[in-house]
């Protein structure tokens, strides 16, 4: 009967605070690399954050191990708060842009801030959670300090109102957040006047661009950089003022893409209206992204 009392007991052995501790700390892992997927798949050209998702990785992965390990109150509070910083960096890149760069709705990212906001609820219980003593263990000197070990009380349902509101918050962000850029369309190619810069667009008025590591048969851009810059799938006929040379690569995917006098076309998920050209001269997913213009 002693083993089990103590089991009981004990502040890191009792069944509901184990399971509080694995939850934090797993979801802390699935967030962190689910952010190192998005690193290496091309966020980590991106300036500013790019550094700024390895750091994120780095400290998501040490607080799983540490919470993992020590089931420490101190640090779980440690990583509910990081959680809730990942989230609230997040929704700020979506909201209004982050160092230059506007977040897109993506699969990974949706699952990335609904993992933080579980991982935020599960840290958080699991810090505010009183301590049992073990049987015969004296109660601590200190009336504050006897209280803290006892827990914070009506701490439960803070924690669900945040959460449930962060969560509400991550729906309406997501909902409301621009998806992939517009297919091409079918209608012949334009041209644009654009910072007094004559570009290409597609047919409905939406700026090309090319990617420098691109080759005159080779598109560099798969995956998460896709998602981005959606290559023109349908080749198009050349409208007034579009006089250079159209034709196509065969990607690895199997599709095909429309090139420009040699040059892969796609468009961009950040324009979203004729006349912008916000993805000219990024430094994004592996390379500079210029766009097209109509003498290129």
């Amino acid at each position: 009967m002693a083993p089990r009392r103590w089991l009981a007991g004990h502040p890191d052995r009792g069944p509901q605070r184990l399971g509080l501790r694995l939850a934090g700390g797993g979801l802390l892992a699935a967030t962190g690399a689910i952010h190192l997927d998005l690193y290496l798949t091309g966020y980590r050209s991106i300036p500013t954050l790019g550094w700024l998702f390895l750091l994120q990785v780095i400290t998501a992965f040490a607080l799983a191990a540490a919470v993992l390990a020590t089931g420490s109150r101190v640090v779980a509070a440690a990583g509910a708060g990081f959680a809730l910083a990942t989230l609230g960096g997040y929704l700020l890149s979506v909201w209004v842009g982050l160092f230059g760069f506007t977040e897109i709705r993506t699969s990974a990212g949706t699952a990335a801030g609904v993992i933080e906001v579980a991982g935020f609820a599960a840290l958080a219980a699991l810090a505010a959670r009183g301590q049992r003593r073990a049987a015969g263990q004296a109660a601590p000197g200190g009336t504050l300090l006897a209280r803290l070990q006892a827990g914070i009380p009506g701490a439960g349902r803070v924690v669900a109102g945040i959460s449930l509101a962060a969560l509400v918050v991550v729906g309406i962000s997501v909902a409301l957040a621009s998806g992939p850029a517009p297919a091409p369309g079918r209608g012949a190619l334009k041209t644009a006047k654009i910072g007094g810069v004559t570009v290409l667009t597609n047919a409905k008025g939406l700026t090309l661009y090319w990617f420098a590591p691109d080759t005159a048969t080779r598109s560099a851009c798969y995956g998460v950089c896709a998602g981005y810059w959606p290559p023109v799938t349908v080749t198009p006929p050349a409208g007034p003022g579009v006089t250079g040379t159209l034709a196509t690569i065969k990607r690895s995917d199997g599709t095909t893409q429309v090139t420009y006098n040699g040059h892969p076309l796609y468009t961009y998920a950040g324009d979203t209206a004729p006349g912008q050209a916000f993805g000219n001269n990024l430094n994004l997913n592996g390379g500079l992204w210029h766009e097209m213009t109509a003498s290129s």
